[in-house]
């Protein structure tokens, strides 16, 4: 008895060493939440609005939803030496007004050449603002013993942001305007302003964004830090003193560029860095399903199911299930090596979307049954007949979430595990690139997936969609079995295994 007393106090001393935490943590944790709430809110309209509102064909909104990505992805690799330069709290700030000013620019103009120049554009900038920024915030604000369960909470966070995300997405497109609804705002001295479904996701995430500003300027403290020994606060130094920051930006870009190119150069020539890549390239194959989710799988499940489908609330469940499997995972992992998780879980994931493959037909007798009545009627509320397709996407969902809860906290541990002493922050910055060459090719793809196989008018073939999806995501299990011998490396206090 008194054993099991100990275990209990060792669990929840976990949780209760964040009691004397700084503010600057909790208010980071809030600044998480509603950022992944704006940002996947707009992220998962995008191909939507730029077929619907703007006109554009499937493989353009494609390629226009790629380049965002993909530029977001490389301007986090280069944010990392502008945040220290300006320190961590300008960051926030100049992360958020970025954001506010370029959402106000898509969810208020029609013209797309200027939606896209100063909205879509400028928000990749802004949003990799917000991306090391923040992970190097939990550090600064938390103290050695605070750290694990503090990132912990903040990857809890983000799946909560995400799943509230899905909701409101449902929400506005199936129990408040419809599909294809349009809302009339009163503008003074201009008359209405009509908002398509899909411009009003836009307002909700530049309300979002919005409440962020406060909370950033009065949340945290300039030159704030957690340390073992106490809180420590130093003013935070600007690279060029006395010069303003509109001024010094161009400078500080430069200096980016310059930096990560001398880094970069240096890197190549360490032998352990070409096996580094090759690991990250064949792991970002599987991590764009999740790309595929956010532009393909949207239109594919509202011509499937008709206008309307709760396509965010099936895919939420991917959030639900990771907010719970992902410590429980960990917990009984942690003396397997992280390669091999990755190549586990992976497998996994990839397995997982060969189920969209299938016949539908094949689905209708659980449609029918009660797992249809489960899905459809008491997780969705649909009314009518239950589209076999509803079974098999939840299934698909669960089964995915199962693998990337596996390989999905452990990937990046490879990385760090495996980066010479000193050069932690060179990798992990660095590790972005492979992942941005991935997304511009394979976001772009979808646009031309879903023209080839499921257009809004005409014969669809969803099935070899889903097959050719399922087939690229195959290479992430495969390349690391087949070329284990070759880019697997020792891993930091665990040797691999053979």
């Amino acid at each position: 008895m008194a054993a099991e007393t100990s275990r209990i106090g060792g669990f929840l001393s976990k949780f209760t060493v964040l009691r004397g935490a700084l503010p600057e943590l909790w208010v980071v944790f809030a600044i998480k939440l509603l950022g992944i709430v704006a940002y996947s809110t707009m992220n998962r309209t995008f191909v939507l609005w730029f077929s619907h509102d703007l006109g554009y064909s499937d493989p353009a909104a494609g390629w226009w939803v790629a380049l965002w990505s993909a530029l977001m992805t490389l301007c986090t690799v280069l944010v990392g030496s502008l945040t220290d330069a300006i320190g961590l709290r300008r960051a926030f700030l100049l992360g958020a007004y970025v954001c506010v000013i370029a959402r106000a620019f898509l969810t208020f103009s029609s013209t797309p050449a200027i939606a896209i120049t100063f909205g879509l554009l400028p928000l990749a900038l802004g949003e990799a603002l917000g991306t090391p920024v923040l992970v190097a915030a939990v550090r600064r604000y938390s103290t050695t013993a605070q750290r694990s369960i503090s990132f912990s909470i903040f990857y809890a966070v983000m799946n909560i942001g995400f799943l509230i995300a899905s909701v409101i997405f449902d929400f506005v497109r199936r129990r408040w305007l419809g599909e294809y609804g349009v809302l009339s705002v009163p503008v003074p001295a201009v008359g209405p302003l009509e908002l398509s479904s899909y411009r009003v996701l836009f307002l909700i995430s530049l309300g979002v964004q919005v409440l962020l500003v406060p909370l950033m300027l009065f949340g945290l403290r300039e030159g704030v830090e957690a340390t073992d020994q106490g809180v420590v606060i130093t003013p935070e130094r600007p690279r060029y003193p006395g010069v303003g920051l509109l001024t010094a930006l161009p400078r500080l870009v430069f200096d980016t560029l310059v930096d990560s190119a001398r880094i970069f150069a240096g890197l190549w020539r360490q032998p352990g860095f070409y096996k580094f890549l090759a690991f990250l390239g064949l792991a970002a194959f599987v991590r764009l399903i999740f790309i595929q989710m956010d532009y393909l799988y949207p239109k594919f499940g509202i011509r499937e199911l008709g206008a309307g489908a709760p396509v965010g609330t099936l895919w939420g469940l991917n959030s639900l299930l990771i907010i719970f499997l992902v410590p429980l995972v960990g917990a009984v992992s942690q003396s397997i090596p992280a390669y091999t998780m990755v190549s586990f879980g992976s497998a996994i994931a990839a397995a997982s979307v060969f189920l969209m493959a299938l016949p539908t037909a094949w689905f209708q007798g659980l449609a029918d049954g009660w797992p249809g009545y489960f899905v459809g009627r008491i997780y969705l509320q649909l009314e009518g007949p239950i589209h076999p397709y509803y079974v098999m996407i939840f299934i698909y969902v669960v089964i995915l979430s199962v693998g990337e809860s596996i390989y999905s906290p452990r990937l990046y541990e490879y990385a760090a595990s495996i980066a010479p002493k000193g050069q932690e922050a060179s990798y992990m910055s660095l590790s972005y690139l492979p992942f941005f060459l991935a997304k511009l090719c394979v976001a772009t793809f979808s646009g031309v997936l879903l023209a080839w196989f499921c257009p809004e008018d005409g014969p669809r073939n969803s099935a070899a969609m889903w097959l050719i999806v399922a087939s690229i995501t195959t290479i992430t299990p495969i390349g690391l079995l087949v070329f284990r011998r070759y880019i697997r490396v020792a891993e930091a206090g665990r040797e691999p295994t053979t």
